[in-house]
C-alpha cells in the first residue's frame, strides 16, 4: 500500500513540476499564419517592418494575379491590422515605363491580411524589370517603399491577357480571371481595363464580351450552353458561362462590344474563318 501511495505522490509531484515550467517558461501557442496555403512571393524589409507579398500561384505571372499581403512590425514581430494600403505597380523599360491595371486593396475577415489583384500585361526580361511601390498608413503615420519584384511568362504558353487597340483607337487590357476548369459549365470571368495614360487604367463599364470555346485538336468543335459575358458593376468584372464538353486544349475565341453592340474588337468563327484574333486559351 506504501508503494502505490508512494507512486501516486511522484506521479502527481511530476505533474505539477511540469505544469510550473510550462508556465515559468512562458511558452505560448504559435500563431497560424492565415496564408499558409498560399506562395510567399517576396518579403522585405522597410520602415522597421516586414512586408509579405503572397500569391494564389507559385509566383507572379503575365495577366491577372491575386495576392495578399501583411505587414509585420520587427520590434515586436506582430502584424499590423486595420492598415490603409495603395500601391502602384511600374514596368521599367529602355525608354518608358509605365504601369498597369490594379484594384484597390481591402482588409479581409483576418484584419492582419489584405488583398487585391494586379494585371501585368508583360512580363520581366533582362532589360526591363517590374517595381512594385507601396504606400501604407496606421497610428497615424504614413509610410512608402519600393521593391523590385519578377513576373514571369505562364510555363503552358496559354495566353490569359489581351493587350490591343480597338477600332474606336482606345488601348484596351482584357485578362481572363484564373479559375479550375471542369468538365461542366464553368463560371467564368474577366476584368476589362482602358489605357488613359501610361499610369492610369481605369475600368471599363456596360461593355460586353461574346465567347465562342473551340478545341482546335478536335475539329475545332464548340459547346453548348455558353453564356457570354456581362458586366457586374460590384466586382467590376464580366461575368458569364464557359462550358467545357471535354478535357484538352481550347481556345476561347472572344468578340469585345461596346455598349451599342457593335464590335471593337475580335472575329465571329466561321466555316471561313477558324479564330478569333482575340482570345484565351486554356488546357485541363
Amino acid at each position: 500500500m506504501r508503494t502505490i501511495k508512494s507512486f501516486i505522490f511522484l506521479f502527481a509531484l511530476s505533474i505539477g513540476i511540469t505544469s510550473c515550467s510550462d508556465d515559468s517558461n512562458g511558452t505560448t501557442p504559435v500563431a497560424e499564419n492565415p496564408l499558409d496555403a498560399y506562395s510567399l512571393t517576396s518579403s522585405f524589409e522597410a520602415n522597421g517592418h516586414v512586408l509579405e507579398l503572397y500569391s494564389e500561384k507559385e509566383g507572379l505571372t503575365l495577366g491577372y494575379n491575386k495576392l495578399y499581403l501583411r505587414i509585420k512590425e520587427i520590434s515586436t514581430g506582430t502584424y499590423v491590422p486595420n492598415a490603409t494600403i495603395s500601391w502602384n505597380p511600374m514596368m521599367h523599360m529602355a525608354d518608358k515605363s509605365h504601369s498597369c491595371p490594379k484594384s484597390k486593396i481591402s482588409t479581409m475577415a483576418d484584419n492582419t491580411v489584405y488583398t487585391g489583384f494586379i494585371v501585368f500585361q508583360m512580363a520581366s526580361n533582362a532589360d526591363e524589370h517590374w517595381e512594385l511601390n507601396l504606400e501604407y498608413s496606421f497610428g497615424g503615420t504614413t509610410y512608402t517603399t519600393s521593391k523590385q519584384i519578377e513576373v514571369n511568362a505562364p510555363t503552358d504558353g496559354n495566353r490569359t491577357v489581351n493587350v490591343f487597340t480597338g477600332t474606336d483607337d482606345t488601348r484596351y487590357v482584357l485578362a481572363m480571371v484564373p479559375f479550375a476548369p471542369e468538365v461542366a459549365i464553368n463560371d467564368f470571368s474577366a476584368v476589362l481595363y482602358k489605357m488613359d495614360s501610361m499610369i492610369s487604367f481605369p475600368v471599363v463599364e456596360d461593355y460586353s464580351i461574346a465567347i465562342d470555346p473551340r478545341m482546335p485538336g478536335m475539329d475545332n468543335h464548340s459547346s453548348p450552353n455558353n453564356e457570354n459575358l456581362i458586366y457586374d458593376r460590384d466586382t467590376d468584372s464580366y461575368n458569364g458561362k464557359l462550358s467545357l464538353t471535354m478535357t484538352g486544349y481550347w481556345k476561347v475565341n472572344l468578340q469585345l462590344l461596346n455598349p451599342d453592340g457593335e464590335p471593337i474588337k475580335g472575329e465571329a468563327v466561321t466555316e471561313e474563318n477558324e479564330s478569333s484574333s482575340l482570345y484565351f486559351e486554356l488546357e485541363f
